[in-house]
């Protein structure tokens, strides 16, 4: 297993790919079949496994990401490429980053975030 030990809101930092078994344990433990997590689009990395997507964003921001640069999202790991991520998340809402909404409102945003998953995850 590649994954750190969860701190004490549960979340681990995920910097080298972890495998799908690995990320299904994780979903277990919190919502079944999801796993909310924040991705860092500067440093490619992601935290994952707390209850909101907030205990995520926190652990990378003590750990020098810069707000602008984490998204939140959940990752269903056993839906097919297409549908595995959602871009929903509270700490998406960022009127001064023209992201009005609690999705991810920029395309190349998007495809940054899938294209990180897709390396910190071996599917």
């Amino acid at each position: 297993m590649v994954l750190t030990l969860p701190n004490e809101d549960g979340v681990r930092s995920v910097i080298n790919p972890i495998t799908k078994a690995e990320l299904e344990l994780v979903a277990t433990e919190r919502f079944g079949d999801m796993v909310k997590a924040v991705v860092d689009v500067e440093k490619k990395i992601m935290a994952i496994g707390g209850d909101l997507h907030a205990d995520e964003e926190r652990l990378l921001l003590e750990n020098n990401s810069a707000q602008q640069n984490l998204w939140g999202i959940n990752i269903y790991p056993n839906e097919p490429a297409d549908k595995r991520v959602e871009f929903d998340s509270m700490i998406n809402l960022r009127p001064k980053q023209n992201n009005r909404s609690r999705n991810v409102e920029d395309a190349l945003v998007r495809e940054q975030i899938t294209d990180i998953i897709n390396i910190l995850v071996n599917w």
